[in-house]
């Protein structure tokens, strides 16, 4: 057991190299760190409470989601009604009291109506409830009611969506190890290590990027437009840098192309040096605004971002080759912005900031420290005491638990993983109990002494029983630091990473590193005592 072959050793000493390399760059400055190649600049980052950086909490609507849900299935039931077979004339539809109620003009067609409305309905999730309920009252007309468990199903598959469409935004950004979490069941807590700008970060995360080209209607009359109104299949939009000076305009309800199929989108600019969006559709959205554009040469369109039209350009020709651009009073910073929320894709509903907070590195600096200062005096106590009790094979010890260090720094640097404040917890807590494993196994080796068992018995059997212990205890800990990583969030998970990397490499470095040195020094020295 005390025999290493040459892979062996290499085996050994060739993940620990590497772990020490890798945990290099995170002493570094900068700078330095700039001119490594790539795969050396694995460096540790630091978490919000560390490093200081910008807090958000986000709220969505689920007023707004009911709200949008109604649209939507309104839309549907015009669609379904008007193109199905045979048609079926209806009156007005209304949305008053939260839901959808329309009169059957031919009462003989309400039980065809409802057999094409019914289906346009779905189930709720796993509640066994359908998403909304139709029914007919006064013999004519249709009710559609949404239900609770609906609701709810549409609110947590938005919030679903709008985490993912936050996080290709703040990673677009470029920054590192975003925290992006549910809280409840309407809420989103957003935090940013080492930005220091959170309003770059709500304006960014505040934007909804719906964005939809329509026509303007140039029939309606300028002062009932002024006055909100807007003929049948129209509406009225703001329009802030309308050059009529009406900061309205009247467009067309048919969207002509949409958001959906945009491709890409980035910041650029125009003849006159002023920054644009250029955006790019996909094959069919680009065939979709050819055709369109092709049919209405010098009539206007309306480029219109979350409900606000942006410009209203002329259509002087065909816009061919599935690319266009948005013009609309921006900064630099502004259309950069709008391109990374185009390209992330539209929110599903709207966030409002209810909390905002900047974590100053202050306190970052001032915990670094003092878990610095923890972990030097952690280490020099542990190292004082292992010389003291063991000797020759406690200072084994002490150079596996300077490499343990090393090496988780390099493991989480690999990884990518942030280091928190329960982080270093962790860390320290790791350190103190790194050489349990050697005590275990010196004092096993102490009493195979005592029972008369020469060195090299003494040494092989003292890491072969103690080693079973070793592993079982090191498990229990692994599953509780699993357990904690799985469900924890935040802190909790911070600690847990921390954890189960420092068992991992503790294990490995108090067991088997010590062990090849102790084979060494045996197969050198050939011993007939030792001091433990």
């Amino acid at each position: 057991m005390l025999n290493f072959s040459r892979w062996a050793v290499t085996a050994i000493l060739l993940p620990l190299v590497i772990g020490i390399l890798c945990a290099v760059p995170s002493f570094l400055p900068d700078t330095a760190v700039e001119r490594l190649p790539s795969f050396m600049q694995t460096r540790v980052n630091l978490g919000l409470d560390l490093s200081g950086g910008s807090h958000l909490l986000l709220e969505a609507s689920t007023q707004d989601v009911a709200k949008q849900r109604l649209v939507n299935m309104e839309e549907q039931v015009r669609t379904e009604l008007r193109r199905g077979s045979p048609r079926i004339a209806i009156g007005d539809i209304s949305s008053r009291d939260g839901k959808l109620s329309f009169m059957v003009r031919d009462p003989s067609q309400v039980d065809a109506a409802v057999e094409r409305v019914r289906p346009l309905t779905q189930g709720a999730g796993l509640t066994g409830q359908r998403d909304f309920n139709v029914e007919v009252v006064n013999s004519s007309t249709i009710v559609i009611t949404p239900t609770n468990a609906g609701i709810d199903n549409a609110v947590k598959s938005a919030m679903e969506v709008a985490t993912e469409v936050i996080r290709k935004r703040i990673d677009e950004m470029g920054t590192r190890e975003p925290t992006i979490q549910q809280q409840g069941g309407n809420r989103i807590v957003v935090q940013v290590p080492g930005l220091q700008n959170p309003k770059a970060l709500k304006d960014l995360l505040g934007q909804t990027a719906k964005l939809e080209f329509k026509l303007v209607d140039t029939a309606a009359n300028p002062s009932e437009v002024a006055q909100g109104r807007a003929p049948v299949g129209s509406e009225v939009l703001p329009y802030l840098d309308n050059p009529s000076g009406v900061p309205v305009i009247a467009v067309k309800r048919q969207v002509m192309v949409s958001g959906e199929d945009l491709t890409d989108a980035t910041q650029g600019y125009d003849q006159n040096n002023q920054p644009i969006v250029n955006i790019r559709f996909n094959g069919s959205g680009g065939r979709k605004f050819g055709q369109v554009t092709s049919q209405n040469v010098n009539r206007p369109f309306a480029i219109i971002l979350d409900g606000k039209v942006l410009s209203a350009p002329n259509i002087n020709e065909p816009i061919l080759g599935g690319s266009a651009q948005i013009s609309g009073n921006f900064t630099v910073e502004s259309a950069n912005q709008l391109a990374i929320a185009l390209r992330s894709g539209k929110l599903p509903v709207a966030l409002t900031v209810v909390e905002e907070r900047t974590v100053g590195p202050q306190l970052g600096a001032d915990s670094i420290r003092a878990g610095l200062m923890a972990s030097i005096i952690a280490v020099v106590a542990v190292a004082v005491f292992m010389f003291v009790s063991y000797g020759r094979f406690g200072m084994y010890a002490n150079l596996a638990v300077a490499i343990n260090v090393l090496v988780i720094l390099g493991v989480m640097g690999m990884l990518g993983a942030t280091l928190t404040l329960p982080g270093i917890a962790g860390f320290v807590l790791t350190i103190g109990t790194a050489v349990d494993a050697n005590v275990l196994i010196y004092e096993r080796i102490r009493e195979e002494r005592r029972r008369g068992r020469n060195v090299v018995q003494a040494i092989e059997f003292g890491y072969k029983e103690a080693s079973r212990t070793i592993f079982e205890a090191n498990v229990t800990h692994a599953i509780a630091g699993g357990i904690m990583l799985a469900l924890g969030s935040g802190p909790v998970k911070g600690f847990a990473i921390v954890l189960l990397i420092g068992i991992a490499t503790s294990v490995f470095t108090a067991v088997t590193f010590t062990r090849l040195l102790a084979s060494r020094w045996l197969r050198a020295k050939r011993p007939t005592e030792i001091v433990i």
